[in-house]
């Protein structure tokens, strides 16, 4: 891939004479960048890019300054049976915008065919030229085994009282002091931005009354989107500071598999027409689109324009904003070489080795519905990675399924059957994220009910693993509301509970819902606005006491797999895996169909050496514990429970106590 000196830069570059225009395409015959008024409205010239080396075209326009609108134009042939789609009508915006004076909308004239519609400058959106001053320089605040807190930033603030009116729905909200103090009070190690990046609705949304309210379709990959961020990126680098400030990192979940391009009746927006065979990876048939994404195109990861471009976006946000780090949508496209995955692939390695972006938080969501693309475990070392196997295991436990104390213990305990290649384990934990239904609907639903989507519930997962403790959706029934409560608090204490990396979605430590969709990226409205009028306060005060445990008790955010070896100078094990009688568990024990109780004792890491024990009891009954007992050391109960009587601790039916070890006579933290 070639390395550009500054004054090649791809983009618009502000030089002593004017402002630079370059853009590439390697099949491209002729380039112009079109000059917008003030408005973005009046095109007010037209010139002629130069064609240079290695397929740049560019231009200095003497006169012009920041706050210039522009877009590109390039002309070749039109045959989309052959992955060519050059039309001069189209007006295009920089793949290196880094502003845009406008959100994108779809439009179906944007997708018309080369002499069959019109010139679209008048509705695309303008790139805007802008400074982009740099942010010092300073090492992640998120370190692997903290808590990340995923955000959807408009959904998270537009119902939210105590946020002025004027700044709801944006990344500025998230700067609001009362905004920090909710993190603050749960924990959070770093806000994981669902995607800020411009994006456009999908085709068949505006005709169904619908928009996309999560991001994941974008056009240009470094502009924010103007409704989020009216600023541009001036918005995010201030919000990176306050959460800074208050302990908190940023984290962007980006989208670099697909674009809002979409397939061969998509819209023509940016990189289609500049050169759709480089951008896009095309099937045997050159005309039709790879579709490994689910949503009509695949970014060619492994081409080096692609490449480039991506290393650019990341770079971009880390020198001008300042985050601490990136989670990748769908991350298998951005290993695939020829179609194949590899752990290997260009893009990824130089992710891993890039002086900007090596020392940030690199998160795969590790896969995609291409061939062989379901990688969990595949992805090189420096990556974290989202764990689905988690989720559905720990949602099985606790729906009842047979068998599953075993799948349990691995997940608490690191997933080393995935992980176990490296020191230590990578995995991001997580029991509900924004794809899939909320913490509260999975014990309310055992179906999904995406009706709302316009798609006859076809779309979205059909196995949840939920389950709705006897009546499908809400019930007034007070018994039914207790056992759901008991049910979020079990799914929430063994996430806590759990080594490695944790991820809350927002709203889940309060009980939202979305009466049981659980595919609501269309619905930008109040069923996915948070309500913070009407939430659980209890729960999450819960949430908090765990959050606490979790740091006063550094074992259970430590990185190294629980395999029962000794520590603290060898007199303690890193774990012991108990029967509720305190005996160890035996083969004959993990083997038990309907086995619900187990107990979880993690070696100290505390000043005075005491251990934790993780008392689980996933059975509708009342279970007690007997745990083992050392000369001058008591077992007092942690988080809030379970209560003492006698050698025994008492955990309700369908619940998760902790047991702090300490020395006899003192005061237990964190209850």
């Amino acid at each position: 891939m070639m390395k550009r000196r500054p004054d090649e830069k791809l983009g618009a570059t502000i030089t002593d004479g004017g402002i630079r225009f370059a853009a590439w395409s390697g099949a491209a015959e002729r380039m112009w960048v079109a000059i917008f008024d003030a408005e973005g409205k009046a095109e007010t010239n037209r010139l002629e890019l130069e064609s240079q080396v290695d397929g740049v075209f560019a231009l200095t326009v003497p006169g012009l300054a920041e706050g210039t609108c522009y877009g590109f134009r390039a002309d070749g042939a039109y045959a989309p049976e052959e992955g060519l789609w050059f039309d001069p009508d189209k007006l295009l915006v920089d793949p290196y915008a880094v502003r845009i004076d406008r959100p994108y909308r779809y439009d179906g004239r944007l997708a018309a065919r080369r002499g069959e519609g019109t010139d679209t400058a008048g509705l695309m959106p303008k790139a805007v030229v802008q400074t982009l001053p740099r942010v010092e320089r300073t090492a992640p605040v998120f370190r692997p085994g903290g808590l990340i807190y995923e955000v959807p930033v408009r959904a998270f603030t537009m119902a939210h009282p105590g946020v002025p009116k004027r700044l709801r729905g944006t990344i500025r909200a998230l700067a609001e002091p009362v905004v920090i103090e909710h993190f603050v009070k749960l924990g959070v190690s770093a806000v994981e931005l669902m995607p800020v990046t411009a994006t456009m609705d999908e085709r068949h949304l505006p005709a169904l009354g619908l928009s996309n309210a999560w991001g994941y379709n974008p056009v240009t990959f470094m502009a924010l989107d103007p409704r989020l961020a009216p600023n541009g990126i001036d918005d995010l680098r201030q919000a990176v500071v306050a959460l800074r400030d208050a302990g908190i990192g940023v984290l962007l979940d980006l989208v670099f598999n697909h674009t809002a391009e979409s397939d061969e009746l998509g819209p023509t927006l940016s990189l289609r027409g500049l050169d759709n065979r480089a951008y896009y990876r095309s099937a045997d048939d050159p005309g039709r689109y790879v579709n490994d994404t689910g949503t009509g195109n695949t970014l060619a990861c492994d081409h080096p324009i692609a490449r480039e471009l991506i290393l650019d976006s990341l770079r971009h946000f880390v020198l001008h904003a300042g985050v601490d780090g990136f989670r990748f949508d769908l991350a298998p496209v951005l290993g695939r070489v020829g179609g194949e995955f590899s752990a290997d692939a260009p893009l990824l390695r130089a992710m891993c080795d890039d002086p900007v972006i090596g020392d940030r938080v690199l998160i795969a969501e590790p896969w995609d519905i291409g061939h062989n693309g379901y990688r969990l475990g595949g992805f090189p070392y420096k990556f974290l990675e989202w764990n689905d196997r988690y989720r559905d295991d720990v949602r099985r436990f606790w729906r009842g399924d047979r068998g599953m104390v075993g799948a349990l213990a691995t997940r608490l305990a690191g997933s080393s059957d995935v992980f176990g290649g490296g020191a230590r384990t990578r995995t991001v934990n997580f029991v509900a994220a924004h794809d899939g239904m909320t913490l509260a609907d999975i014990v309310r639903y055992e179906r999904k009910h995406n009706e709302a989507n316009g798609e006859h519930n076809h779309d979205g997962h059909n196995e949840n693993f939920s389950w709705n403790n006897g009546v499908e959706g809400e019930s007034r029934d007070p018994e039914i509301a207790a056992e759901r409560e008991a049910d979020m608090r079990a799914l929430l204490a063994t996430l806590f509970a759990s080594r490695g990396t944790i991820m809350l979605t927002a709203g889940d430590e309060f009980g939202r819902t979305q009466h049981g969709n659980n595919n609501a990226y269309a619905q930008d409205n109040e069923l996915t606005w948070l309500d913070w009028a009407e939430r659980d306060t209890g729960l999450e005060d819960f949430v908090a006491l765990l959050s606490r445990l979790r740091r006063d008790f550094p074992a259970l955010g430590e990185l190294g797999f629980l395999s029962g070896a000794l520590r603290d100078g060898g007199t303690v094990a890193d774990v012991e895996w108990l029967t509720e009688a305190g005996r160890p568990m035996s083969d004959a024990n993990w083997r038990e169909p309907d086995r619900r109780c187990l107990a979880m004792l993690l070696g100290s890491g505390t000043p005075h050496g005491g251990r934790l024990a993780v008392l689980v009891n996933g059975a509708r009954r009342n279970a007690s514990f007997v745990l083992p007992r050392r000369e001058g050391l008591e077992w007092r109960p942690a988080a809030g429970g379970p209560e003492a009587a006698g050698d025994k601790l008492a955990v309700p039916a369908r619940s998760v106590g902790f047991a702090r070890e300490t020395p006899v006579g003192t005061e237990a933290k964190g209850q």
